[in-house]
């Protein structure tokens, strides 16, 4: 057995691995049961990772064969920036890989990929209860100071 963590993109074959990862990341934020995210959208997230003409990306952590966790972000425009900037929109990784370095590999890799693309910043946002994983994120970025609003429509 091999203790080497990989970090690749997605390919269409992982689907049936990356899923479990997908579905224990929604229900960490509270979208199980009743309030689970819809399988249609899960797909169509899916095919957004393959599709050229979407902006959106996932790269997954892999040891001996077996998926650890997941990361998914996209590009956008920014008002006070010429180049793009890269939203990390979903992080996770199996409660048993957690404090392993899987989530900093994940982070640092999407560091690589966004500067490779041109991004000139990478920012995400998380819940103000997820201590655990604010303390791998105050290692590896900085706390913007903004605060998140929105309105469902």
């Amino acid at each position: 057995m091999s203790d080497m963590l990989k970090i690749r993109s997605v390919i269409p074959e992982d689907f049936d691995a990356w899923l479990p990862l997908w579905d224990a990341y929604n229900a960490f934020y509270g979208r199980s049961g009743e309030t689970a995210l819809p399988r249609e959208i899960t797909h169509i997230t899916w095919g957004r990772f393959f599709d050229g003409y979407e902006p959106m990306h996932a790269m997954i952590a892999e040891r001996d064969g077996q998926l650890l966790g997941l990361v998914h972000f996209l590009y956008h425009r920014h008002t006070t920036m010429a180049g793009p900037i890269c939203y990390l929109q979903d992080l996770y990784t199996l409660d048993t890989e957690r404090g392993k370095g899987v989530g900093r590999a994940l982070i640092e890799a999407v560091y690589v990929r966004a500067k490779t693309d041109g991004a000139q910043r990478v920012y995400w946002q998380t819940h103000e209860t997820n201590d655990t994983a604010m303390k791998l994120y105050d290692k590896v970025a900085d706390r913007s100071g903004f605060v998140v609003y929105r309105k469902a429509l």
